[in-house]
């Protein structure tokens, strides 16, 4: 077993171990099992992961992939665009890739390799400062191929940009402090001229009485502004109460104006049965007169004899008119 500082402590029981790495806070990581006997070390393993998390993502930050930028290139390349391809190398050697350059060949110009060659070795010089040659020119089909290869690999090139980096900062901030020691003088050179009495009193004079008027004036403002905020709010709820209570009023007053409409209509519509209830009640209040004597009767007079009903004679029927047939022939003869 190995201790948390890396010392030796020798083979013990798997017990012992449990408990020295329960007394010391700590686990019991093995590390070599494949060893004859085993091999584990105390240690904080939550912080190991944390480490070894840290460590990766450090390789992978240092990590360098060299890539391969190609340029094309014609024999009759104009001035300003091989410039321009050669800055684009000198950039991508700065950075730490390397360029493949390559010519292509049309036509009649695949009959002179010579001139693809000695443009090459002249792109090569150009771009010495930054890259050296890795392959030297080689036909593939109708195209010649160059490769040149970095002075600087990616990750010195990195590393250099960063340092250009860190000194274009620190440059920035040491001028930034300079500029910030630095005081202008805006004292004028002759005192200034003055309206004031004020202004020619000798230095430590305190003018106490007039700056107390001046405060006392302003605290005396600010009285009477709330004062008068005060007063404009009372007047504001006085004057809301005034008209909730006209509203109030003249609802009521409308309600009691109806009210009085509706009884005029009702007096108005019981006034013609007032008089037939008046003649009522006087016919009930006059006494009933005696009944009359029962007349004597009157004698009856002896009945009619019925006179006997005179016997109906019949009336003579009407003859009728005699129907007049059409003659028929007889059979055998004709008309």
């Amino acid at each position: 077993m190995v201790g948390p500082a890396g010392e030796q402590v020798g083979i013990v029981r798997i017990e012992d171990a449990l408990r020295l790495a329960s007394e010391s806070d700590l686990d019991l990581v093995e590390v070599a099992p494949q060893a004859k006997p085993p091999v584990a070390k105390l240690m904080d393993f939550g912080k190991y992961k944390y480490e070894a998390a840290v460590k990766a993502r450090e390789a992978r930050k240092n990590q360098t992939n060299t890539v391969l930028k190609e340029i094309r290139f014609r024999l009759k390349i104009d001035t300003h665009d091989y410039e321009t391809k050669r800055g684009h190398a000198m950039r991508f050697l700065g950075a730490g890739d390397k360029v493949k350059a390559m010519i292509q060949f049309r036509g009649r110009e695949q009959q002179r390799p010579e001139m693809g060659i000695r443009l090459l070795q002249k792109f090569a010089e150009d771009v010495a400062e930054v890259g050296i040659v890795e392959s030297t020119p080689r036909i593939d089909g109708r195209n010649m191929v160059m490769v040149i290869g970095p002075v600087k690999n990616k990750a010195e090139a990195k590393a250099e940009a960063r340092r250009a980096t860190q000194r274009a900062d620190a440059k920035a901030a040491n001028e930034a402090v300079k500029a910030g020691t630095e005081k202008v003088d805006t004292t004028p050179d002759k005192a200034p001229m003055t309206q004031s009495l004020a202004d020619l009193l000798p230095d430590g004079y305190s003018t106490t009485a007039s700056q107390e008027a001046a405060e006392e004036a302003a605290a005396q403002e600010v009285i009477a502004a709330e004062v008068a905020a005060k007063e404009a709010a009372a007047q504001e709820i006085v004057d809301r109460e005034k008209a909730i209570q006209d509203k109030a009023d003249q609802e009521v007053a409308a309600a009691e104006a109806a009210k009085a409409a509706k009884a005029a209509e009702k007096a108005a519509a019981e006034a013609p049965k007032a008089p037939a209830k008046a003649a009522g009640a006087k016919a009930a209040e006059k006494p009933a007169a005696a009944p009359k004597p029962a007349a004597a009767p009157k004698p009856t007079a002896a009945p009619k004899p019925m006179a006997m009903p005179k016997p109906a004679t019949p009336k003579p029927a009407s003859k009728a008119a005699p129907r007049s047939t059409p003659s028929r022939p007889k059979p055998g003869t004709s008309d």
